[in-house]
């Protein structure tokens, strides 16, 4: 499935008072890479912009004055999401927007048009309660460089939320990827797979790896509300299955 990392930037923080779009950003990903596939646009909102809001994204209305209004990129914004997995820090403001602007055409609001929508700033209050989950806090925590980050833009926010939910999901990849032909010499992956296996050298864990083992996989598991895929695994081991 698609997935498309998301964020706006606003007149305000309120959509039932009126407040507008104007910058959308979307990254598409797909298995868990950047495409280079994006959609970046600055919309005049037909309104004024509070100062709070211009002091956190730096978006004057001079700028946004040869900007298109949102009812002429509709089209091509409800295009580039459908049938799309959503990646958006805090959903509920971005979705609660965009349900707004796409409600005043008469359009589909944004659970018709994608799949499902990830909420990382959920993700990350289920697996770090009681700390801060900004994405700017969650750009320290997993050590993720903002120097570059001097507003709060969409477009550079989408980048680092790409970041941050990779480090999020890091445990969820496949654990048996696809060793079938691919593109260019080597597959998909840049793998020569046509080679002679040798036995392999198996040295045990110390004591240490396997405390952080565990510790790792207590994350996982509050990230699934549950037991992750490598607890299975390593019951299934255990009993010889």
């Amino acid at each position: 499935m698609r997935q498309i990392i998301l964020d706006t930037e606003t007149t305000g923080l309120e959509h039932s008072q009126g407040h507008r779009i104007i910058e959308f950003a979307g990254l598409e990903m797909v298995d868990r890479k950047l495409t280079g596939r994006h959609l970046h646009l600055y919309m005049h909102p037909e309104r004024d912009i509070d100062p709070d809001a211009e002091r956190v994204h730096g978006i004057s209305l001079d700028f946004l004055a040869d900007k298109p209004k949102f009812h002429a990129v509709a089209d091509e914004l409800a295009e580039f999401l459908r049938d799309a997995e959503l990646i958006i820090h805090n959903a509920p403001f971005d979705v609660g927007f965009l349900n707004a602007e796409f409600n005043r055409l008469g359009m589909a609001p944004v659970d018709k048009l994608c799949a499902v929508v990830t909420d990382t700033l959920r993700m990350a209050r289920d697996t770090f309660p009681g700390k801060r989950n900004s994405l700017d806090a969650l750009c320290d925590r997993f050590e993720i460089d903002r120097s570059n980050r001097t507003y709060h833009g969409a477009l550079i926010d989408c980048e680092l939320l790409a970041e941050v939910y990779l480090w999020m999901t890091r445990g969820q990849e496949s654990l048996m990827m696809d060793a079938g032909p691919g593109e260019g010499e080597g597959g998909a992956f840049g793998l020569n797979l046509a080679f002679e296996r040798k036995p392999l050298t198996v040295l045990a864990a110390r004591a240490d790896e396997l405390a952080a083992h565990q510790e790792y996989l207590d994350v996982l598991d509050k990230s699934v509300k549950g037991s992750c895929l490598w607890r299975s695994i390593e019951a299934g081991a255990e009993s010889g299955a």
